[in-house]
């Protein structure tokens, strides 16, 4: 398996507010990470970054206990690891008032041969590319999903709709997190694509599609993605994290 993660700031970000993490760990397994950071610059930063540091170590510490294959122990490894990271998010905004109201989203993959576990919090995406497809495999938790799924607004209005960037969850807020946990079953050859909004806000579906057919070293991909984003103007963090089969 080959992975790759890159971050810029953009074209328009005094800061970056994004974090992420690629862990390989025993049995041929592997954790990718991304969070996009919310609350002002020094918060969304400390938030994002913790919560990244925090979610990783107790995945590691977690896949240290029980059978290493068992799908059930992966996904309750995943689940523990959100849930004491938003803690430690949500603890610090409790302790510090500039911290206060900070917040941060998250999107992970515990990848195995054979099989990807997705946990995500937020509006920052997973896709999976296969087969000569492309298909999203997390669903946005914010305003304007809600309002596509009750069929108020279109895809494509959604995508220009003026609160784009309201999420209804997010990881610290609280100190109850609610979060999506998928089991994937990829096969060789296929790509798990992490990001941050700033990316997929910019980037359809068709056009990373098209973009990961023309580059088949992750590491150009990833780098390519990054380009097309600041071409676009980039006006947030842009993130990306990928996993090659």
């Amino acid at each position: 398996m080959r992975v790759c993660g890159m971050t810029d700031i953009g074209c328009h970000r005094k800061d970056n507010q994004d974090s992420y993490a690629i862990r390989r760990l025993e049995g041929e397994a592997v954790l990718l990470v991304v969070c996009d950071g919310m609350g002002g610059a020094q918060a969304g930063s400390v938030a994002s970054s913790v919560a990244v540091e925090e979610f990783t170590a107790a995945v590691e510490e977690g896949l240290g206990q029980g059978a290493p294959d068992d799908p059930a122990r992966s996904e309750q490894v995943l689940a523990d690891a959100c849930v004491r990271a938003n803690a430690k998010v949500f603890e610090l905004s409790r302790e510090n008032p500039a911290y206060e109201g900070m917040g941060t989203t998250l999107v992970a993959a515990l990848m195995r041969p054979g099989a990807a576990y997705v946990i995500h919090v937020g509006d920052s995406r997973g896709y999976l590319l296969e087969g000569g497809a492309i298909r999203q495999v997390t669903v946005d938790h914010s305003l304007v999903q809600l309002l596509v799924d009750r069929g108020e607004i279109t895809p494509a209005q959604a995508r220009v709709h003026p609160q784009k960037n309201l999420i209804t969850r997010a990881l610290g807020v609280d100190s109850h997190v609610e979060y999506d946990l998928n089991r994937l079953s990829p096969r060789p050859g296929s790509r798990l694509l992490l990001c941050s909004d700033g990316l997929s806000n910019l980037l359809e579906d068709d056009m990373l599609l098209c973009l990961s057919r023309q580059e088949e070293d992750p590491e150009r991909f990833c780098r390519v993605l990054l380009e097309q984003a600041l071409e676009r103007g980039a006006p947030d963090n842009v993130t990306v994290v990928l996993a090659q089969l």
